[in-house]
């Protein structure tokens, strides 16, 4: 991608504007004394990661600094390169930074929910999430309120390496993250949607520990056969999903209370890594895409510790907190639709969220 500066923003425009930092001025100022530079570029001067680099120009997009001239996505990684207005110049008191105080949607006790979207939110502060657990949107054309789950697929890991980047900075050293999605897709061509974002979240700076096989057991949901009973062109289609559990710098736990609440038989489980219950009802929930509370309760209790604080970044129906809330975990939820959002307190509230004393 190719983009070009247009203007120096305003004090106010900067104050609006989530995460400017030092990261932002560094890469800006290299932007600035090149005139055109690529990510790759960017990443060799600065020594940031490629994903850091996406994270900051999205947002010197956002500020109206630079704009698009050029873009390519394809098989190999989007390059990008950048040039700058030489007539603008910003002054030093532009560069502070600025944090925001976001009223959340709902909370109570230890459970929060923010009606935002997650590449913008500023009040989740950076180093300080133990485990995030979520099931982002999978590029299916599921048909959610307000998110395209159609975009070309190109488009779909660039928005990916964007929003890991941000979960990156959310979590602790030791934290960890156990990401939902699926094994692969015929739906749009077919794409290994696993192996892709696995390799793009190592990109940002993911390590990788495991992966657990959730078998839905929902074979008798498949429709799409490819040439019936031919050679010709026949689809080959596993009916499970994926948890791909990553960890920021560091895999042994050494932050938080250090209390584990798994019982004997529950890890003796879990440890095996095919894990066999079923979906769940998007009907019986009101979510085009919800999964069963059992996916995160194993997570939570298998990858933090009693009171720790976990983070679902595409909260949809509310079901990870509604685990944080069973498991005594604190728990930060973020949506950008405030339908799902009214959701996900619905059934906190059903679940006995006003009854139940969480940890504050």
């Amino acid at each position: 991608m190719e983009v070009k500066y247009i203007q120096e923003p305003t004090g106010e425009e900067v104050r609006k504007v989530p995460k400017w930092s030092a990261t932002s001025e560094r890469i800006l100022e290299v932007i600035k004394t090149k005139r055109s530079v690529s990510t790759a570029e960017l990443s060799r001067i600065t020594g940031y990661k490629l994903g850091t680099i996406s994270a900051q120009i999205s947002i010197l997009r956002r500020m109206g600094l630079i704009e698009n001239v050029h873009l390519r996505v394809g098989s190999s990684p989007v390059t990008e390169s950048f040039n700058l207005n030489p007539n603008r110049q910003l002054t030093s008191n532009q560069f502070a930074k600025s944090e925001q105080d976001v009223e959340p949607y709902f909370k109570f006790n230890s459970i929060c929910i923010y009606n935002e979207d997650i590449l913008k939110i500023d009040a989740i502060e950076d180093s300080s999430i133990d485990l995030i657990v979520t099931s982002p949107p999978y590029d299916v054309d599921v048909k959610y309120e307000n998110y395209d789950d159609s975009i070309p697929y190109g488009e779909y890991l660039e928005f990916s390496e964007k929003w890991l980047t941000r979960c990156y900075e959310f979590a602790k050293d030791d934290g960890r993250f156990c990401l939902n999605i699926p094994l692969d897709k015929n739906k749009g061509g077919q794409q290994s949607v696993c192996a892709d974002i696995t390799t793009i979240a190592k990109k940002v700076g993911w390590k990788y520990h495991a992966t657990i096989i959730w078998n839905e057991q929902n074979i008798s949901r498949r429709t799409a056969w490819g040439s019936w009973l031919s050679a010709s062109a026949p689809f080959v289609i596993a009916p499970v999903e994926v948890i791909v559990v990553l960890y920021k710098k560091r895999w042994k736990k050494t932050s938080g209370s250090r209390k584990s609440d798994m019982t004997r038989d529950e890890f003796l489980e879990w440890t095996n890594a095919v894990w066999n219950f079923s979906g769940e009802s998007k009907n019986k929930i009101g979510h085009p895409s919800p999964f069963p509370i059992e996916l995160p309760r194993r997570c939570i209790k298998m990858f933090s510790f009693v009171g720790d604080l976990v983070l679902d970044p595409f909260l949809g129906s509310g079901t990870t907190m509604i685990a944080c809330l069973q498991t005594n975990r604190k728990g930060i939820g973020v949506d950008i639709d405030k339908k799902y959002c009214e959701l996900a307190v619905k059934r906190l509230k059903e679940h006995g969220i006003e009854q139940k004393k969480l940890i504050v």
